[in-house]
């Protein structure tokens, strides 16, 4: 006779490492980001995502993409099944100093590439010192 025991357990932290991903297959969107110059530069892989599926939406300082990979249709049998299909959704919450007014989008290969500039309000610059030379002084007197 064969025992079978179930672990209640075990299927619970196979359901959340399909959902939320684990640190080798992450079901999220996984994504790159740096400063070049006055820009940042943001790349997400989304790979086998289709552009016209791509939303890209910026709300107050917010930014949302989603995207869905949709599952295949037809007669057909699946004998492995290891890529998250369905909408996925990232939000990344951006700095004030950035113009997200002027936000640039492409997608090549697979990879979703953002493009923020930063805000000219924000940039350095230099302040003119006005009366350099002058021979006038005013003495504060108390």
């Amino acid at each position: 006779m064969l025992l079978r025991t179930t672990d209640p357990f075990r299927d619970f932290d196979r359901l959340t490492q399909q959902v939320f991903g684990t640190t080798n297959r992450p079901a999220v969107m996984p994504m790159d980001a740096w400063r070049e110059g006055d820009r940042f530069v943001i790349e997400l892989d989304l790979p086998g995502v289709s552009a016209e599926s791509i939303d890209i939406d910026v709300e107050r300082n917010v930014l949302t993409v989603r995207a869905e990979r949709v599952a295949r249709n037809g007669d057909w049998e699946a004998l492995a099944s290891e890529r998250p299909r369905g909408v996925f959704s990232r939000q990344l919450v951006l700095g004030d100093n950035l113009d997200l007014d002027r936000i640039e989008a492409g997608y090549a290969d697979g990879v979703l590439r953002l493009v923020v500039p930063v805000a000219e309000k924000a940039k350095p610059r230099k302040i003119e010192i006005s009366g350099v030379g002058s021979s006038e002084h005013t003495a504060i007197q108390g």
